[in-house]
């Protein structure tokens, strides 16, 4: 049995990745959300729904007991106090494995018009604050992988193809359900991408550079 706890599971992609992580019967999921209310309806004998904040080390630590897993599916102008609560709950908790979802930008790797087009759509210091979230990751002793998705979309789909650090995005976009396979992939295989940021993009399969670029 491997427990994974999803931190924001609530959200999107955490909710695709919920449904593809428990067709896997030896899985079970421990759901964190800020409301436990909005998932209740999710607990059975494989769910565990709990409340709690993610920028709080001892909420953390406490939804931790007996977790093999983590994935983090956090958002929002907060994101790096809640890098850091996580990171020290993991180390208190003795939970190594991270899977860590963050964005595309992060790391100036997207070229061309489409890398100045995200740069304008990602000012404020969105951008900035999930590039100083994902530091605080790389930086700890853990297990992690970080996951940089491209545009999302709602397309019933998988289909994505992977680039590491420091290679240009290749593409503009992927579905959430791919994200969602990915992280299913990572967790059914907990030793592939260890300390490795994956930048996440549909293929492009014209065979040319999209519009974008």
């Amino acid at each position: 049995m491997t427990n994974v706890l999803v931190l924001g599971a609530n959200g999107k992609i955490a909710k695709l990745a919920t449904a593809q992580l428990l067709d896997n019967d030896q899985n079970h999921l421990t759901l964190f959300l800020r409301n436990a209310q909005r998932l209740a309806d999710a607990a059975s004998d494989r769910v565990t729904v709990f409340e709690g904040d993610a920028s709080s080390v001892a909420n953390l630590k406490s939804a931790m007991a007996g977790i093999d897993v983590v994935y983090a599916n956090l958002a929002g102008h907060n994101i790096e106090d809640e890098a850091k609560a996580v990171v020290a709950a993991m180390a208190a908790s003795q939970v190594k494995r991270l899977i860590w979802i963050s964005t595309l930008g992060i790391y100036d790797e997207v070229p061309g018009n489409f890398g100045k087009w995200n740069h304008q759509m990602l000012d404020g210091g969105y951008l900035e604050t999930y590039a100083a979230a994902a530091k605080v990751i790389e930086n700890s002793d853990l297990d992690y992988t970080i996951i940089r998705p491209a545009w999302l979309d709602n397309q019933d789909e998988i289909d994505y193809e992977i680039t590491k650090k420091g290679t240009p995005f290749k593409g503009t976009e992927v579905s959430r359900k791919s994200i969602a396979a990915v992280v299913a992939k990572l967790v059914a295989d907990p030793s592939q991408a260890i300390r490795e940021s994956l930048g996440v993009n549909k293929p492009n399969t014209d065979g040319d550079k999209p519009a974008w670029y």
